[in-house]
């Protein structure tokens, strides 16, 4: 892990000696390493280890576009892939959606590289055991924690992108993916904490392990997961509702970040994810939600997990406004989008991995922090619970009716918090749910977190998901518990 990129420059010379004479060509080259480890109840686990390395190549010729990809990267497998491009481009350009020409031309050189001040590589495979069996065991506090792991994996990607328009891009990029769950047992009942990282990640190298708890809150998972286990259900009853950072992730990226994706609003999802409540002609003029809501698009904040310089087209990233207090402003849509529709997008245009095109995805997309402190936002409630860390979801297929579960509550009465309740749910529906968004935490309560797994595309495409979050306040909320 942490190696320079190898020989891509050397894929990029050859390619150039054989790509067919066309207006526009373009290669994404993309490698790829990953190892994992994982210690379940003290036992480590086999590990995990892979590589990977191909190439992306775009055709455009006569008003046609064309794609191919390859993990042969001779001179012939390059030669053949790109004249499988220009085949496609021949084929297609008599029912394209929009003129090609109209996407912008790569033509300019530009670089990104997560920092990275402890890389994954400093320290030896036995230590990292170690060190994961150690986490592991902090989690076994009690004969009722009947099953407790911890895990710990890192990837690292190389990219470079270039063009016959003399564009070269040039990223590499560090991940790091903790996680520690701890489950507790008592009869009939079950119940599972999770944290220091789980379900999330960061960029970077292993700095990033304190930030997100990772060991050192495997004593309070074990012990919230015990304390579970005798805590009453949540209540029925329509309260006021404080989100934790961690499931606010969820609820941005599930009832904002993917309604929102042009793509999908074009109707390009509609059969394997559906489709979206959001039109095209409410950009500009819909109140998305309270005056509270913002929500950025940002992959420039170096340790979120969706941080990048340019998209897989190419194009810039830069911090852009989504919603501003309350009002939708403009769509997930990257340069194919774009010139599909004449609306103005954003630069997430991304792809998984080299066999994928870049298709619109959520970036980091984050609700920009207010000004009340977590003891002002309990204190705001007279008559509500707090949920922490999402257990369960579903939503349908236009990402607007939702139901969500978290692993804990704590209920609030008269401004303080009174007590822990377990299966905590609450249900909602999106075009009216930020509309009761009441307050929202200040830069103390404000998490990085996300998702290395969301899914998405035909075939599909698993992709990292940046999003950041205060704590926030929603008024006369659904929740309900499970006790029938």
């Amino acid at each position: 892990m942490n190696k320079p990129r190898t020989d891509l420059d050397h894929i990029i010379s050859i390619f150039k000696s054989v790509v067919p004479a066309v207006d526009y060509w373009s290669i994404r080259l993309v490698e790829t390493e990953q190892e994992g480890l994982s210690v379940r109840q003290d036992i480590l686990q086999p590990t995990s280890t892979s590589f990977s390395k191909g190439a992306f190549i775009t055709i455009i010729k006569n008003n046609g576009a064309g794609y191919a990809a390859t993990s042969n990267l001779t001179k012939q497998g390059l030669k053949l892939a790109a004249m499988q491009a220009l085949n496609w481009a021949k084929l297609t350009a008599p029912y394209s959606l929009f003129n090609p020409d109209n996407l912008p031309a790569v033509d300019y050189k530009g670089h990104y590289h997560t920092p990275v001040s402890r890389p994954w590589d400093s320290i030896n495979l036995s230590d990292k055991i170690q060190f994961l069996q150690d986490a592991c065991r902090a989690l076994k506090i009690s004969d009722k924690i009947v099953d407790w792991h911890s895990s710990l994996s890192s990837k690292q990607s190389n990219t470079l992108l270039v063009t016959s328009s003399h564009g070269h891009i040039e990223q590499s990029f560090q991940y790091i993916y903790p996680a520690l769950s701890a489950v507790a047992n008592d009869g009939s009942t079950t119940q599972i904490r999770s944290g220091g990282g789980a379900d999330s990640a960061a960029q970077g190298g292993l700095e990033q392990l304190e930030r997100m708890g990772f060991p050192d809150n495997a004593h309070q998972i074990a012990e919230e997961a015990l304390l579970l286990l005798d805590a009453p259900y949540c209540p029925d009853d329509t309260m006021d509702l404080l989100l934790l950072p961690n499931q606010m992730v969820l609820q941005i990226h599930e009832s904002i970040g993917h309604p929102l994706e042009l793509d999908r609003i074009l109707g390009d999802e509609r059969n394997y994810a559906g489709t979206s409540f959001v039109t095209q002609e409410m950009f500009g003029h819909y109140q998305y939600g309270s005056d509270l809501l913002n929500i950025s698009f940002d992959p420039t904040h170096s340790e979120q997990l969706a941080s990048y310089g340019f998209d897989d087209d190419g194009t810039k990233a830069e911090h852009t406004y989504i919603i501003r207090n309350g009002r939708l402003e403009r769509p997930l849509g990257g340069a194919c989008s774009q010139a599909r529709t004449g609306q103005n997008g954003v630069a997430n245009s991304r792809a998984c991995d080299w066999n994928r095109p870049p298709i619109d995805r959520m970036a980091n997309l984050n609700l920009e922090p207010g000004d009340s402190s977590m003891k002002e936002l309990i204190a705001s409630i007279d008559h509500g619970i707090l949920m922490d860390t999402n257990q369960s979801w579903s939503i349908d297929d236009s990402r607007n009716k939702f139901q969500f579960g978290c692993e804990l509550g704590r209920i609030i009465k008269q401004g303080e918090i009174k007590g822990i309740v377990k299966n905590p749910n609450y249900r909602g529906i999106s075009a009216n749910f930020w509309q009761n968004l009441a307050m929202v935490g200040d830069k103390s309560t404000f998490e990085i977190g996300g998702t290395p797994n969301c899914g998405k595309g035909e075939p599909n495409q698993v992709i990292n998901v940046g999003h950041a979050s205060p704590a926030c306040v929603f008024k006369n909320i659904e929740v309900f518990g499970g006790a029938s």
